[in-house]
């Protein structure tokens, strides 16, 4: 088991909903430098994402929804796509374009689409993770079965989303909104206090932080960036103010 470093008081578990722990948890070990995310797959299916200190244990949440989990994941290799670890959760890849990834929280288990903007959602089943999330994104289960019993849908809207990559098509872009980093979106749903300053920027600072992260190419480097980044924002500057 990896051994997890004590997080600093302003991320606190207290601070923020449960179910986001593991994500702030994670940046912290990855600043520690002591990081013990799993990169193989089969590690995500036998021990879990290595994110908490409940990883390789009974109380890891892959064990409680793992018959859920194993069957989102037949379906998405039943339908040819690129398996994958990505931010230390099984990612699905079609025409080297991110399509899905799929998760475990205490409290549920969920499919998280890319590109949501684009999703039609014709059942009415997608949901927002968080309030930072822009557009409903997520199929979230609560029981192993609804997998089984919603698998025409899960189906239908995985080839969905697989049939906009092979057309190459992308969600439009609104001037008028800054669409955020997908681990930028998951530290402002986990820490209130982080979320209350970053849309307290200016407009300029805010997309000084987006222009920064979207630079780094590996997700790793944009969870250590907002981990380092969080000060300023308390502090209301941009990503290149001292």
């Amino acid at each position: 088991m990896p051994k997890q470093p004590a997080l600093p008081p302003v991320w606190a578990p207290a601070t923020f909903d449960v179910g986001r722990q593991n994500f702030v948890a994670s940046i912290w070990a990855n600043l520690a430098g002591d990081s013990g995310v799993i990169t193989e797959i089969e590690d995500y299916f036998s021990l879990g994402c290595g994110r908490c200190e409940r990883f390789a244990s009974v109380d890891c949440s892959t064990r409680k929804w793992m018959g859920g989990l194993l069957a989102l994941r037949k379906l998405c290799i039943d339908l040819k796509l690129v398996e994958t670890v990505k931010w230390a959760h099984p990612c699905y890849m079609h025409k080297d374009r991110n399509i899905a990834i799929i998760g475990a929280l205490r409290s549920d288990f969920r499919l998280i689409f890319f590109n949501a903007a684009l999703m039609k959602d014709s059942e009415g089943v997608l949901e927002r993770q968080g309030p930072n999330t822009r557009h409903p994104d997520i199929i979230r289960f609560t029981d192993n079965s609804q997998v089984a019993a919603m698998e025409g849908i899960i189906r239908s809207y995985l080839k969905e989303a697989m049939s906009y990559a092979e057309a190459g098509i992308k969600p439009q872009k609104d001037a008028s909104e800054i669409e955020l980093p997908y681990e930028l979106a998951e530290a402002l749903d986990s820490d209130p206090e982080l979320a209350e300053a970053f849309h307290s920027l200016t407009p300029g600072r805010q997309r000084s932080y987006v222009i920064n992260l979207s630079s780094a190419k590996k997700p790793e480097t944009r969870i250590s960036r907002i981990a380092a980044f969080r000060d300023r924002i308390l502090a209301g500057k941009g990503a290149l103010e001292r």
